[in-house]
């Protein structure tokens, strides 16, 4: 009879519980102990105290450049009858570091006296060991330097070197195996001579993995793709587990027909825990197999990266004897609500950044799939299982993967999405590595609603008013009469229709949206380019219900282009640099000025003088802009309107 196959959903903390207690009692920690040399002790975890061997200095030593004196011979010194001390015999020139020759017991600086006729004159007495560094000043001999379970600094190097120590006793690092499984993957490698064919996908977690574990002090050793076969991925588990420590099997452990994880982790061994309610993360799977662990982890990137840190990190500290830094983390006022779903512990990737005195946090894509929510994220905020998540102004806890200083000298630009934000980005953060420009895209309105609410330094904007065809200019008096603000323009750009290659369907104006064979992609609500679509429509008498597509949006450029691009619409409205980077065709409709609100409260702030810097005076700047096609940078970095 076969063993119990089980699904028991259990919640973050019960499934960190139950493994942290099963690999304590079956994995023997910490592991053991490797002599190297102190000079390649970066980061390794002492295995021993570190004593001293002998004191640091070593020799009593001079403190400044001057002369060695016997300190009973200035007793009776003073400005009316200073002491004469003949060079060489009871003053020695000495300088800083040197040795005191036997006899000698202080140090007199050179400026505190006269050389005169192979004398020099002492105005005032000094104590013992005067501007010397007596011996063991810094380190006694069989002093204490570095304890166990230390993870060596640079400092710790030198103070081991400088007092005898060369070698010393270091925890050996877990070997941490990933074996990445999937009929469908690819090598990374295999892309430099061909393009992948669907369905193939590019293998990257374990290149993630690997690196998240050699950064936290293990050793990762990465196995190549193993196919959707049972027997392969129990061969490939038994011969990793020969070399590793723990092993990480990335994708299959969700329950597809191709999913084995689960089923040959219960034959081989035990299974612990099948399924944690988190979000994402949901699939993870743990075991135990010959008293070594062995972790199923999902394989979409971003659960991948999360069940890492929830539990692949806390393994590694267990295994090294030590708590590895954990990210710091912020309380943060949330620009927007957020919902989520009872039951489950939800991770939401969040941008984050200081205006005005308080933190302003901004939820991210939540697909476990988005691998750049992470890359551009600040870091994230936990919706715990027993809420639906959190409504606008809720203050909440960001646990930070940037640190608290970036965060501090980081431009928040909320607003309409543009490419030339992305550039902007790349020169300021060349020309100012400090300053750091992070941009959420929620269309030009919500751009001035944040700064309406203090929770933006700048804001994207390209509103056309329809009653005096101005942009930008009507709704700030409109919406901000109050607000005293700078308007900067960045670009002119090109709005127009983004469609295929060859432009199939014959698309050339509004009334062709509404047309039975034509598949739209709109942007969202409140963004300039749908209020733009929004007139056109209007004024034709087109109602949107008669649009395919209207009510599907994205909230970028970039992101319509996308659409078109990969089928999922025929045509899109957006600028003419997106169709351009993904090699479509563009009809254009209007030019349009693209602006950057900035409130004249944050205007003098050093960052956004940077900004503004790059804008007005960087000319590869301005070049690379010209570059992507479709801008005008006539009035790049004038001032629209300030009031």
């Amino acid at each position: 009879m076969g063993k119990k196959v089980f699904h028991e959903l259990l919640s973050l903390d019960e499934a960190k519980q139950r493994l942290f207690n099963a690999f304590r009692e079956r994995v023997s920690i910490p592991i053991d102990s490797e002599t190297i040399s102190v000079k390649s002790s970066l980061g390794r975890v002492t295995a021993e105290p570190v004593t001293a061997k002998f004191s640091s200095p070593y020799f009593h030593s001079a403190a400044m450049d001057g002369y060695a004196v016997r300190a009973r011979d200035t007793f009776l010194a003073s400005e009316r009858e200073p002491v004469r001390l003949k060079i060489g015999v009871d003053a020695q020139w000495i300088e800083t570091g040197d040795p005191l020759q036997d006899g000698f017991d202080a140090v007199i600086p050179v400026e505190d006296v006269n050389v005169r006729d192979g004398f020099i004159e002492i105005y005032a007495s000094v104590p013992p060991y005067n501007d010397v560094r007596p011996i063991g000043e810094d380190i006694v001999a069989t002093e204490l330097i570095i304890p166990e379970s230390h993870i060596v600094r640079a400092a710790d190097i030198g103070a081991m070197l400088a007092s005898g120590i060369t070698e010393i006793r270091v925890r050996k690092k877990p070997v941490i195996g990933i074996i990445p499984t999937g009929s469908e993957l690819i090598d990374a490698e295999t892309i430099k001579q061909r393009m992948p064919n669907p369905p193939e996908l590019i293998e990257y977690n374990s290149a993630v993995l690997g690196s998240l574990i050699n950064e936290v002090g293990a050793e990762a050793k990465i196995y190549p793709v193993v196919p959707d076969e049972e027997n392969a991925i129990k061969n490939a588990i038994l011969n990793a587990l020969k070399e590793c420590d723990l092993l990480l099997l990335n994708a299959g452990s969700g329950y597809g027909k191709e999913d084995f994880t689960y089923k040959v982790l219960n034959e081989l061994g035990e299974v612990i825990i099948n399924g944690v309610a988190i979000k994402p993360g949901k699939p993870f799977i743990a075991g135990f197999i010959n008293k070594k662990a062995v972790l199923g982890i999902p394989g979409y990137p971003v659960s991948a990266f999360l069940c890492f840190d929830l539990f692949v990190k806390p393994l590694i500290e267990l295994y090294l004897g030590v708590s590895i830094k954990t990210e710091e983390e912020l309380r943060a006022i949330l620009s927007r609500q957020i919902s989520s779903s009872i039951g489950v512990d939800e991770f939401v990737r969040v941008k984050v950044g200081r205006v005005g005195g308080k933190y302003i946090v901004t939820p991210m894509g939540r697909g476990a799939g988005l691998l750049m929510s992470v890359v551009r994220a600040d870091g994230y905020i936990v919706i715990p299982r027993g809420s639906e998540g959190f409504s606008q102004g809720s203050e909440v806890t960001v646990h930070l993967w940037r640190s608290k200083n970036e965060i501090n000298n980081t431009v928040v630009c909320i607003g309409s999405h543009d490419n030339t934000l992305d550039v902007l980005y790349n020169f300021v953060r060349k020309n100012y590595p400090h300053v750091t420009l992070s941009s959420a895209h929620v269309g030009s309105m919500g751009g001035l609603i944040a700064v309406k609410k203090g929770e933006a330094h700048i804001a994207g904007t390209h509103l056309l008013d329809e009653a005096t065809g101005e942009y930008n200019v009507p709704f700030i008096k409109k919406l901000l009469p109050e607000k005293k603000v700078v308007l900067i323009n960045l670009v002119y750009r090109i709005q127009g229709f983004i469609v295929k290659k060859g432009n199939p369907k014959n698309i050339r104006g509004f009334e062709d949206l509404a047309r039975e064979d034509v598949i739209f992609i709109n942007r969202q609500a409140g963004s300039g380019t749908r209020l733009l679509l929004d007139k056109h429509l209007k004024e034709l008498g087109i109602s949107p219900t008669a649009i395919k597509g209207y009510d599907r949006d994205e909230y970028t450029h970039m992101a319509v282009a996308s659409a078109v691009l990969t089928g999922r619409a025929d045509v899109g409205l957006g600028i003419f640099s997106a169709a351009q980077a993904l090699g479509l065709d563009f009809i254009p409709v209007t030019e349009e000025r693209y602006d950057i609100l900035i409130p004249q409260e944050f205007f003098e702030l050093p960052i956004i003088q940077a900004v503004l810097k790059v804008i007005r005076e960087d000319k590869e700047f301005k070049e690379a802009v010209k570059s992507l096609g479709g801008y005008d940078i006539r009035d790049m970095g004038k001032t629209i309107y300030s009031n």
